[in-house]
């Protein structure tokens, strides 16, 4: 743990968590991606499974702060407010009413924060925007954690960021630590006492580290990362809304309402990441179609672990696929409960599959796009995710029975191809070239 005083957890949580580091070896499962994915740009949440080996967390008192096994002390200092001169209110978007949830199509809902994340940080050079400043002890102490967290639960993810500056590499790592506390809130060792209420705190809790008012040193780490990246506040507070969304929704009618599910919980992430990540100062693309490319990316890995985990969601009485697609298959929620694998499944899945691919290929034109000691991380999640959905195929789309999972070889032939292409340059200015080229 943390030498400094203010990452003292609880007892309970401490013994907990050094027994995750003495098993941490045997933990194959624990860079895995998980239910709900925030596994995207950035990381991999894990949400719906535990981790194999980690002993369950004392139940927090009534009216506690602290969330899972990832709790630490009220924090003393005061992180920096996120400067005024970056406050776009213009495009602020408005939360729609419970009873006007689908009077707006979820992509058209889903595009109006894309576009103000967009500007928000096309407002900021794409240069680095900090410098190697020295930080405050107990700040450095809070990021400090952080990277200890993002090690344990995304060790690959953790390797790739190491190419990147200093600067970046802490913020997301701070990014990766308030999405996995957030998705504890739902599938940790709590969650059977977290209520509509306890995530209505938790957003005030958000609303409190982007005023530079932080609770604890991890809140204090995301606090400073935006203060100093133009990240907006939004796909935060939509996280939270998924979170509110998997308490009181087991089962989807359209895609519409599953895209804006999986936006939620994993498209969010590549909103709070693209600012941070920066874009290429050789890039000739917007910052929107960069934007695009992570909620793409986000979306892809969601509707990913939906089609892996259909077998497991449903043994928890849940379904995550469209019904009227479902029915047009021929198919039935009994079909799905039974597991079974009919032609008709087969055919479906084959459509889901196409879909989720057709966002890979949009990913890849936003993460060409970054900078370049960025990209390995972001391609290394979109070729170890979309591999998965090879394996669904090579188990003949049983995925009732049969979880499908990238060995741990392919896994580590894919680091080297995802670094390779992270040395590509960017494809706009690629493409500018040829464009110049052809008229000369």
């Amino acid at each position: 743990m943390m030498s400094t005083s203010r990452a003292v957890t609880s007892p309970a949580c401490a013994a907990a968590w050094r027994r995750r580091r003495q098993q941490h070896d045997r933990w194959s499962a624990s860079d895995a991606p998980g239910r709900a994915g925030t596994a995207t740009f950035v990381a991999k949440v894990g949400r719906g499974r535990r981790v194999r080996g980690a002993a369950p967390c004392s139940v927090r008192a009534a009216g506690s702060d602290t969330i899972g096994c990832l709790e630490a002390e009220p924090w003393g200092a005061v992180a920096p407010a996120r400067p005024p001169a970056l406050a776009l209110p213009g495009l602020q978007v408005a939360a729609p009413a419970p009873g006007d949830a689908l009077a707006v199509p979820s992509e058209q809902r889903v595009h109006e924060v894309v576009l103000k994340q967009a500007a928000l940080a096309a407002a900021a050079p794409r240069a680095a925007r900090i410098g190697p400043e020295p930080m405050a002890g107990g700040l450095k102490a809070a990021f400090d954690r952080c990277g200890e967290v993002c090690k344990e639960y995304a060790k690959t993810f953790y390797l790739a960021t190491q190419l990147m500056t200093p600067e970046r590499r802490r913020a997301i790592w701070a990014i990766y630590v308030w999405c996995r506390r957030t998705d504890e809130l739902v599938d940790g060792p709590n969650a059977s006492h977290i209520s509509a209420l306890a995530l209505d705190r938790w957003e005030s809790r958000l609303e409190d580290i982007f005023a530079g008012r932080p609770y604890d040193m991890l809140d204090a780490a995301l606090s400073d990362t935006v203060a100093n990246f133009p990240v907006d506040i939004q796909p935060f507070r939509d996280m939270i809304e998924g979170m509110r969304m998997d308490l009181r929704k087991s089962r989807y009618r359209t895609f519409d309402e599953l895209y804006l599910y999986c936006y939620y919980v994993a498209g969010t992430v590549g909103l709070m990441s693209v600012p941070v990540m920066g874009i290429s100062p050789e890039s000739r693309a917007a910052t929107e179609t960069v934007c695009k490319g992570a909620l793409a990316l986000g979306l892809a890995n969601q509707l990913t672990n939906i089609l892996r985990d259909v077998g497991e969601d449903a043994r928890r009485g849940r379904i995550y696929l469209p019904q009227d697609e479902l029915e047009m298959a021929g198919l039935s929620e009994a079909d799905i409960f039974n597991g079974r694998v009919t032609d008709g499944w087969k055919g479906f899945m084959r459509d889901q599959i196409t879909r989720a691919r057709s966002f890979f290929r949009q990913a890849e034109e936003g993460a060409t796009e970054l900078n370049q000691e960025s990209r390995w991380p972001v391609w290394a999640s979109l070729l170890l995710y979309r591999q998965i959905l090879d394996e669904i195929e090579a188990n003949d789309y049983d995925n009732f029975t049969k979880r499908a999972y990238v060995p741990k070889t392919k896994k580590l032939m894919a680091l080297p191809k995802a670094y390779l292409r992270s040395l590509m340059p960017p494809s706009s200015l690629t493409q500018s070239q040829r464009h110049y080229s052809s008229l000369t």
